[in-house]
């Protein structure tokens, strides 16, 4: 019996990988730093799951000098779904929490930059925007956080 069974052990080795991520970048103190340590650690917390980066910080401009919209990462599902992920990072929740700062601006930011991002593609595959937050420690997933039709 000593041996664990393997998605036991792979999950066990994804949370001490995520963790070490997290710690990695743990005393920053720039909203910069908090934002790429937030960033590694929903990577790896989302690879762990099974997904595969794609691309990281999509970036488009809407013109010569207007800001278009940035998607912090682009991964691949098992199932061939393209997921446009928001990560917000926040030392706490004292400010409303991370999911909650994802409003209406930001959310028509992330379309423009997948749209931008799907007409490289003839027939482009089905899709979805999900929001990683992070509160202190605390991690939240939320797939299909939003539809992109707003």
């Amino acid at each position: 019996m000593g041996r664990l069974w393997p998605p036991v052990a792979w999950v066990a080795a994804c949370s001490s990988r995520e963790g070490e991520v997290f710690k990695a970048f743990g005393g920053a103190g720039s909203t910069k730093a908090t934002g790429d340590a937030g960033e590694a650690r929903a990577l790896a917390h989302l690879q762990c799951q099974g997904l595969t980066l794609v691309e990281r910080n999509y970036r488009v401009a809407r013109g010569p000098r207007a800001r278009g919209g940035e998607v912090d990462l682009i991964l691949r599902a098992p199932d061939g779904t393209l997921i446009f992920c928001e990560v917000r990072a926040r030392r706490s929740r004292a400010q409303g929490g991370a999911a909650a700062s994802v409003g209406t601006a930001k959310q028509r930011a992330l379309v423009l930059a997948a749209q931008h991002y799907l007409r490289r593609y003839a027939s482009p595959p089905p899709c979805r925007f999900d929001v990683v937050a992070i509160d202190g420690d605390h991690l939240e997933w939320l797939p299909g956080a939003f539809d992109g039709t707003g």
